[in-house]
C-alpha cells in the first residue's frame, strides 16, 4: 500500500465529493446515516437499530475523539452521503490490528465509486498508524458487491461464520477478511 501524505491524503475524490474524517459538527448527520444504513441493509450489519451503540452520538463524540486510534472517515456532496468507521485493538498483543466497520453508502449515491474512495481513504489512515500490518473486517454473504469491493482492494477471506446474522428467521453467513498492509509480515 502506498503512504500518502496527509494533506493530500483525500485530495483524488471525484469532483464534488469531499473525503474527510468527521468532526463533532458532524455527529447528528453520521447517527442519521448509521440509522438508514440499519433500516436500508439489516442484513449488512449484525447491529438494528434498537441495540447499535453508534446510534448514540455520545459513543460517536467518544469514537471520533479517540483519534487517531480510531476514526469515522465521511464522504460529504455536500452532505454526508456515506462514512466508514475504522478503530484499533485496545490490547497490547493485538495493537497491530485494526477493525474496519461500517460502510454505507446511501443508495441514490452508490455506483459513483464513494465506497472505493472511503476505502482507500480508511486504508491510508490505517498505513500510517504506527505497529499497525493488518486491517480486519467482517462482511455478509448478503453484500456479494461489497465483499468484491474488499476483494478488489487486496482484502482475503480468511473464514466464515455460519449464522454470523439472523434477521427475521434469514440468517446470512459473515465472512472474516483481512488485508495485510505489509507484505513482508505474516
Amino acid at each position: 500500500m502506498q503512504r500518502v501524505a496527509r494533506d493530500e491524503r483525500y485530495a483524488e475524490a471525484p469532483p464534488g465529493l469531499t473525503i474527510r474524517a468527521l468532526q463533532d459538527c458532524d455527529v447528528e448527520a453520521y447517527v442519521k446515516l448509521r440509522r438508514e444504513a440499519l433500516l436500508d441493509s439489516p442484513l449488512a450489519f449484525v447491529a438494528s437499530p434498537a441495540d447499535d451503540a453508534f446510534s448514540g452520538k455520545e459513543r460517536v463524540r467518544d469514537e471520533i475523539r479517540r483519534a487517531p486510534e480510531s476514526v469515522i472517515i465521511g464522504a460529504f456532496r455536500p452532505h454526508l452521503v456515506g462514512a466508514v468507521g475504522l478503530h484499533r485493538d485496545r490490547l497490547l498483543k493485538s495493537a497491530h490490528k485494526v477493525h474496519l466497520w461500517g460502510l454505507y453508502v446511501t443508495p441514490n449515491h452508490r455506483r459513483q465509486g464513494i465506497a472505493s474512495e472511503l476505502l482507500d481513504a480508511v486504508l491510508c489512515h490505517a498505513s500510517d498508524l504506527t505497529g499497525v500490518s493488518w486491517v480486519h473486517l467482517k462482511v455478509s454473504a448478503a453484500t456479494p458487491g461489497a465483499q468484491r469491493l474488499y476483494e478488489r482492494a487486496g482484502f482475503r477471506v480468511w473464514g466464515a461464520e455460519p449464522a454470523g446474522a439472523c434477521y427475521e428467521g434469514q440468517t446470512v453467513v459473515d465472512y472474516h477478511m483481512a488485508l495485510c498492509l505489509e507484505p513482508d509480515v505474516n
